[in-house]
């Protein structure tokens, strides 16, 4: 027994994680990886019995061939565009570890593949002692930086293995991150001109999950304050706004539509708009606001739109989270 957990102590995993994608842009495929999201209940949390016949014989009947039209969009050769620019970062996070001692960079998708599940099980396979993990949403919120901990929590309650755990719940106010917004911003002035207005937009959710203490909504709010006071912006040079909704109940305002709709009197031309809470493009990033929301503005009067593209891949963001990963692996290596 002691020869066989004899090199634990040395072996360190990271497992970087992110919301997921289907496997293919298909009502099949759609109709699995939305069966999984949505009965998570961080992300919907109504009670069993009202939201099950909901989702089974209406929603699931309905959104996967919707949103496989949508996926379909985006699709590229390397596949989704969340998972090809996401085991990039991966490889690239490896790279800057691989000489610093036995380190294992593991891609995790909270839903779809490759999933928390196997990496945990690779992490126990090669008998890591130490795992750091590390959600790769800049403004914690329970649907997604707490589901995360939820999964890897429930592969460990069934297991007689338990290694020690970091975990690391956002960055939204990291000055690395703030001032790679900030350039990506300043970029865009330079390449498509300053426009009128600049949106940050970020993901919604619903208003009872601020009103039950979730953090998400002051995390985004401060996030948009410290990028434009980088930047210099007067307030009435950009607008924060929530983009995806879905159903019936108020989320979290003001919803960029009703924002787009109002450039529409106040004349507004130009608009860009970058999505901080998304680390890697995605679905809601390249169609529904580079498509989406570009025609409605475009159609209402507008003449120049520019999206901002995420971090991705790019060599700042690398750096950046090789870093928050360097300071929360301290004494361990």
């Amino acid at each position: 027994m002691e020869n066989q957990f004899s090199n634990y102590s040395d072996k360190i995993g990271i497992l970087l994680t992110n919301l997921g994608t289907p496997d293919s842009p298909t009502p099949k495929s759609l109709r699995k990886y939305l069966n999984q999201f949505l009965m998570d209940r961080r992300v919907v949390d109504l009670p069993r019995a009202l939201w099950v016949p909901i989702l089974k014989l209406i929603i699931l009947n309905i959104r996967p061939k919707k949103s496989a039209k949508l996926y379909d969009k985006i699709w590229t050769e390397e596949g989704s565009p969340l998972l090809a620019i996401s085991k990039k970062i991966v490889k690239n996070i490896d790279k800057k570890f691989e000489n610093k001692g036995d380190f294992f960079v593991l891609l995790g998708m909270r839903y779809g593949n490759p999933s928390i599940q196997k990496a945990m099980e690779f992490f126990k396979k090669k008998e890591v002692s130490k795992i750091l993990v590390f959600p790769l949403y800049p403004q914690s919120g329970s649907p997604t930086t707490s589901s995360t901990f939820d999964a890897v929590n429930n592969y460990l309650k069934t297991e007689p293995w338990i290694p020690h755990l970091r975990f690391i719940s956002g960055y939204h106010d990291d000055s690395d991150y703030v001032a790679l917004l900030a350039k990506s911003i300043e970029e865009s002035f330079l390449t498509n001109g300053k426009p009128e207005k600049l949106i940050f937009s970020f993901h919604g959710m619903p208003l009872r999950y601020l009103k039950n203490g979730d953090p998400y909504y002051c995390f985004s709010h401060k996030t948009a304050r410290l990028v434009a006071e980088k930047l210099n912006l007067k307030k009435n040079e950009y607008d924060l706004a929530f983009q995806s909704r879905f159903g019936r109940e108020e989320w979290l305002k003001p919803y960029i539509e009703d924002i787009i709709e109002n450039y529409k009197q106040e004349g507004i031309k130009s608009l860009q708009i970058i999505s901080p809470a998304f680390s890697v493009d995605c679905l809601e990033t390249l169609e529904e606001i580079n498509i989406q929301y570009k025609k409605l503005f475009l159609e209402g009067g507008g003449e120049k739109f520019h999206y901002i593209p995420c971090l991705n891949d790019s060599e700042g963001h690398i750096k950046m989270i090789s870093r928050i990963i360097e300071k929360n692996i301290q004494g361990w290596t």
